[in-house]
């Protein structure tokens, strides 16, 4: 779990969604609600006033004109909007890859193979079938993925190539076959690089996930149901800045500042690319909400971006790193625990982890944080249920120094801590 990552107490209604990941384990019961697809019909009506008979002929005329031309305007918007989703798929498609994982079936039965975000109990059950070697592989999971430079660079999700024993294959949309090397791990976000050897490969570039706009048409392609490749979903963006804890019953993990979708986004999905009407990446899919319909999440290009560039600059993804575990307080937290702050990072141990509430060595420790700390700003920016301390500081470099505003036993002092490298 991420140090900086918030939380909610145990005894306390989780304040985000539950979600499950778009991977897609191989012979995982699929999800059973099937997905509607609703048509709005639009009509126009026009109200005809009573009159002579002439005036009757002229009002019916001039309606009938009017329907005319607002319904070759329809048709002209919805073959234009197709159109554009068209070219898009085209242009983007050839960059997308589906990536397979597969697994010693002797070695499976040990390792009880899952991936943290989601959890394939059906495999782990799975007895080895008579007379087959020990070395066999079998696929046991799928996502998706898609290049980022011509010579075989993939961006994907981390909890899709988590697993160190797995053999990683990347398939892509005219049918080849590559091993897969994983190159790097996000330590805090769901993201990952893994590389392939080819030359001259079609890419897709990144689009300022900033300039997002909620209702603004979208565009996923992935390997849906680790079976179907390259399937294309449409939608809207949803919602912005979104917080959730993704997972299951086992495991899960904070997400923070990602994308809301109603572009069905299916088990196999992670790791997919979701595009904006120009073609360009503004978000990689990588969770879905089980309980509902057409709710799905992807995380910002902007964080793609900023991993893309520590790995073209270290070698691999490195973030900046603080080192506290804290719960975000809420009116009900405040009462609850008797804290002296409205909003702010109260540092406190979280449920299910083996860290303490201050990281020992880290740069928290150094810099003389100390548990039960509430963080009510970074560098001036007040922090809240919208804009969490873990937010605000991935936007900064290991090495860099900030101010934290800090409330210890009521009393407010401030603390500069130099931030480390995760």
């Amino acid at each position: 779990m991420d140090i900086e990552n918030h939380t909610q107490p145990q005894d306390l209604p989780s304040q985000t969604p539950a979600v499950e990941s778009a991977s897609s384990e191989s012979g995982a019961k699929r999800l059973g609600t099937g997905l509607v697809a609703s048509i709005i019909l639009i009509s126009l009506f026009s109200g005809l006033a009573a009159g002579t008979l002439g005036g009757y002929f002229i009002s019916k005329s001039a309606l009938k004109g009017t329907n005319s031309t607002s319904s070759q305007v329809s048709k002209n918007v919805i073959v234009n909007e197709d159109s554009a989703i068209v070219d898009v798929v085209k242009k983007a498609s050839p960059a997308v890859v589906s990536i397979i994982v597969s697994k010693n079936l002797s070695q499976s039965q040990n390792d009880n193979f899952s991936n943290p975000f989601f959890f394939d109990p059906f495999f782990q059950n799975r007895q080895q079938p008579q007379g087959n070697s020990s070395n066999t592989l079998q696929q046991v999971a799928a996502g998706s993925g898609f290049l980022v430079s011509s010579d075989g660079l993939i961006l994907t999700n981390k909890h899709v190539v988590s697993d160190s024993t797995a053999k990683y294959t990347v398939i892509t949309s005219d049918g080849k076959e590559y091993d897969a090397t994983v190159l790097s791990q996000d330590p805090i976000n769901d993201l990952a690089l893994v590389k392939i050897k080819i030359s001259n490969a079609p890419t897709l570039s990144f689009s300022d996930s900033n300039n997002i706009q909620i209702g603004q048409r979208v565009i996923a392609i992935g390997n849906s149901l680790g079976q179907y490749s390259n399937t294309v979903t449409t939608g809207v963006v949803s919602g912005i800045g979104r917080n959730i804890t993704a997972g299951d019953s086992g495991t899960s993990e904070q997400l923070e500042g990602v994308i809301q979708t109603d572009a069905a986004i299916n088990p196999g999905n992670s790791g997919g690319p979701l595009l904006n009407v120009d073609g360009e990446v503004i978000g990689v899919n990588t969770a879905i909400d089980q309980q509902g319909q057409l709710v799905g999440f992807a995380i910002p290009s902007d964080d793609a971006q900023k991993d893309l560039a520590s790995y073209q600059k270290v070698g691999k993804i490195v973030k900046p790193f603080l080192g506290v575990q804290y719960v975000l307080i809420t009116p009900a937290i405040k009462t609850q625990y008797s804290l002296s702050a409205d909003n702010g990072a109260w540092v406190t141990s979280v449920p299910d982890s083996s860290s303490p509430a201050v990281v020992p060595g880290s740069p928290a420790e150094k810099a003389g944080l100390k548990e039960n700390d509430i963080i009510t700003a970074l560098n001036g920016k007040k922090i809240d249920q919208n804009t969490t301390l873990a937010g605000l500081i991935k936007d900064f470099n290991p090495g860099d120094t900030v101010t934290l505003d800090v409330l210890r036993a009521g009393k407010p002092i401030t603390i500069k801590v130099s931030l480390g490298q995760k």
